[in-house]
């Protein structure tokens, strides 16, 4: 065979090994043909690839078994069992630009399934070649190990912990002020990984400056760079007063608030999010919100949205409700009330529901005019019928039930509360008639009014348990009546006096 067949069979060798893993990595973007690839033993056959003399043979082999492993946990284990891991990191500080952003391509397919995979990753030794990878010039190497990183850690506070001991953390935070969007996400998107397990990891992010440079990009026009952005705050503030007083200090009010009305909803969410994060730590803090226009501009957002993007904003006025009356009060004059009213009515949800009820407690429980605002918006009924409904969650009959009873307990407003009288169950009636001993002794208009309504005619027909509370409270209302008329009112009065008809002699 002369030299010139021997190149020729060299070459249709690499023709077709060019071909093959070509294919695959087109075909691995088909979810209906992974199975059939994964049949075929796929994945035994690109291993040795990744070590194949041709640059752009490693490089697509690479990435086909990225799609492979991107697709479900089974093939990620496959890698994983397939000892392709080390091979990978080792590539990834001796390879090119582009093997090394298919190889942390790979490493992040793996590791997003589950704590247990990105565990295998870390234990491949993994973490320092990507640290060293986000030290490379090229911004979509930096890109492609910040995602990976980013999904390393975000399972769990001992990965998140493991990437930040890598010396992750002021890495990330360089990467956020390169001048490249898309690595600006990726990064930001990772330190919200890493701070949103807990206090000491959102403390590593902040010592890095992180809020100061995520604060300077809340204004960006990209909104996939403020989803993340505004999520990396949130996480941050989540945790504690100290770490939320932070970000607030970082001048992001009021210009963060014009974010409400973003075009991307979870941009908007993620906004609503960070201020509920925020407000539910301490009444000084909620009051910084109140003070910016911040729970007029979540009153608005929830006015303009629908669903899940919703819940944070209903939470926020809840907490900040519930910090104290002037801070309720803030909510009631900002039309919180009917707002929430609409939330409660039109979402079908029950989680968002149970949380629409919480935030109604927390505004109703202060004083009788707080309970007011909330009684006069019909809620009322609605709480009642939610905490009545077997059909609903167990979460959301509690939370109506213990928003009904908070507020009934401050309740002075007795047209929203006579309806009750007809339709409450005993546990919750004890309290609507409570309200009516304590407000009829006082008021001879409520008192002719609870007459001609019919209330006293039902009070009677109430069976209560001799020397229990709710007998008190009846005779409490009863003497506030003349004997007569509570007489006239009580159940069987007028067959005694039909029966003195019957057993009246003329004279």
């Amino acid at each position: 065979m002369s030299q010139r067949q021997v190149l020729q069979v060299f070459e249709q060798y690499q023709k077709a090994r060019t071909q093959f893993v070509q294919t695959v990595a087109d075909l691995a973007t088909r979810p209906q043909n992974i199975e059939t690839l994964q049949h075929a033993g796929v994945m035994s056959l690109l291993r040795p690839l990744l070590l194949d003399a041709v640059p752009t043979i490693q490089q697509t082999a690479a990435l086909a078994l990225g799609r492979l492993a991107n697709y479900n946990d089974d093939l990620a284990e496959a890698v994983v069992k397939g000892d392709i891991l080390p091979q990978l990191v080792y590539s990834l500080a001796e390879q090119n630009r582009f093997y090394k952003k298919a190889a942390a391509f790979v490493l992040r397919a793996v590791a997003k399934h589950s704590p247990e995979l990105a565990q295998a990753v870390v234990d491949c030794g993994a973490l320092d070649a990507l640290v060293i990878s986000l030290e490379e010039f090229d911004p979509g190497v930096k890109e492609a190990a910040a995602w990976a990183l980013g999904y390393i850690a975000r399972h769990n506070e001992q990965l998140a912990q493991a990437v930040v001991d890598a010396g992750v953390a002021p890495l990330l935070v360089l990467c956020i002020q390169e001048p490249e969007i898309a690595l600006k996400r990726v990064a930001a998107s990772s330190l919200s990984d890493i701070a949103k397990h807990s206090p000491e990891l959102a403390h590593t992010v902040v010592e890095t400056g992180a809020i100061a440079h995520l604060a300077q990009m809340i204004l960006n026009p990209d909104s996939k760079l403020k989803r993340q952005v505004f999520s990396a705050l949130g996480q941050i503030a989540k945790h504690s007063v100290d770490l939320a007083e932070m970000v607030v200090e970082a001048e992001i009010f009021p210009a963060a608030l014009a974010s409400l009305k973003d075009p991307d909803e979870y941009v908007r969410k993620n906004v609503t999010t960070l201020i509920r994060e925020i407000t539910k730590h301490s009444p000084e803090l909620a009051q910084i919100i109140v003070h910016v226009g911040g729970v007029a501009a979540v009153i608005d957002y929830l006015g303009e949205s629908k669903g899940n993007v919703r819940l944070p904003g209903i939470m926020m006025l809840g907490y900040v409700a519930a910090h104290s009356e002037n801070l309720a009060m803030a909510v009631i004059v900002s039309k919180g009330v009917p707002q929430l009213a609409i939330c409660l009515e039109e979402e079908r949800e029950d989680h968002i529901k149970a949380a629409t009820a919480w935030a109604f407690g927390q505004i109703g429980r202060h004083t009788p005019e707080h309970a007011r605002a909330v009684a006069v918006a019909n809620v009322f009924p609605k709480l009642l019928h939610l905490y009545l409904n077997t059909q609903n969650s167990e979460d959301l009959q509690v939370k109506a039930k213990k928003a009904l009873k908070s507020i009934l307990q401050k309740c002075t407003y007795l047209p929203a509360l006579e309806p009750l009288l007809y339709e409450a169950p005993s546990n919750i009636l004890k309290h609507v008639i409570c309200q009516f001993s304590k407000v009829l002794p006082h008021d001879s208009k409520a008192r002719r009014l609870f007459v001609t309504s019919g209330g006293l005619k039902k009070v009677q027909e109430i069976k209560a348990e001799p020397g229990s509370a709710i007998q008190e409270y009846i005779d409490a209302i009863n003497s506030c009546y003349p004997e007569e008329i509570v007489r006239y009112y009580s159940p069987g009065y007028s067959e005694a006096l039909l029966e003195r008809i019957d057993n009246y002699q003329p004279v």
